[in-house]
Formats: C-alpha cells, sequence, structure tokens
C-alpha cells in the first residue's frame, strides 16, 4: 500500500499564518476524490440560515465533510478548497469557522475565495468545493 505524502509549498510565510498553504505537493496518492461545491443545504434539499453567513459556512463544511465521508476520507485528506462568497466582508468575519475545522483536521489547503455576484439558490451566502486524497 502506498502512503500518501503532502509537501507544503510556501515561498512566502503570510499564507501559513492565514491557514493555508500557496501549493501542496501531493505523491504516492492512489485516490483523489472531487467534490462539487457545498452550500447549507439541508439533507432534503433545502437551503438554511438565511443572511447568517457563520451557520451557513458551519452547514456547508458538514455537508463537505460528509461527501468526504462517503468517500472513507475526511477534512484532513482535503488539498484543495474552494471558496465561493456573495460577500467577501461578511465571509471574513466568519472566517474563524472554516480556520478552526481546517485547524482541527491539521490542514492548510491551498484555497482560493471568490467574490461572486450570487450562488445558484438566492439565499446561499457561501459554497466550498474541494478535492481530497487519499
Amino acid at each position: 500500500m502506498t502512503t500518501t505524502k503532502r509537501t507544503a509549498v510556501n515561498p512566502w510565510a503570510w499564507s501559513v499564518e492565514m491557514g493555508y498553504n500557496q501549493g501542496e505537493l501531493v505523491s504516492g496518492h492512489t485516490r483523489t476524490l472531487y467534490c462539487s461545491g457545498q452550500t447549507a443545504m439541508s439533507a432534503d434539499g433545502r437551503p438554511e440560515h438565511a443572511g447568517d453567513m457563520a451557520a451557513q459556512l458551519a452547514l456547508s463544511l458538514d455537508n463537505l465533510e460528509a461527501v468526504l465521508g462517503e468517500a472513507g476520507m475526511s477534512l484532513a485528506n482535503l488539498v484543495r478548497l474552494n471558496v465561493y462568497t456573495t460577500d467577501v466582508d461578511r465571509l471574513f468575519e466568519s472566517y474563524g469557522v472554516l480556520a478552526a475545522r481546517l485547524g482541527a483536521a491539521g490542514v492548510a489547503p491551498s484555497t482560493t475565495m471568490l467574490g461572486v455576484s450570487r450562488l445558484a439558490i438566492p439565499d446561499l451566502l457561501v459554497e466550498l468545493e474541494g478535492t481530497a486524497v487519499a
């Protein structure tokens, strides 16, 4: 069985201080999971927590973890995270929710955050799209 090796690639220290790596070199992996964007949707497909960025971010993370779990993975396997939000400033106010969960998992995946005019459902404020390896 091949062991996955992850090597952080950081030509500058500032991103590490913010909780993410500029890149992650992954070798020896045998499985890669590309996750669709996860939002604050209930198990029956209804948007939750209208107007509450922190609660939507937490539920989006829960949903991302559920997808990872179905593949036998966890947040610890995340190597890439794209964050889409309709309000970057409000997301930064709640960024601790994301940083704490990633920190607890011991990961700092390479991350891109984009401000968008809207998501698929108007009440949604944030969407998380991940790539994981095992």
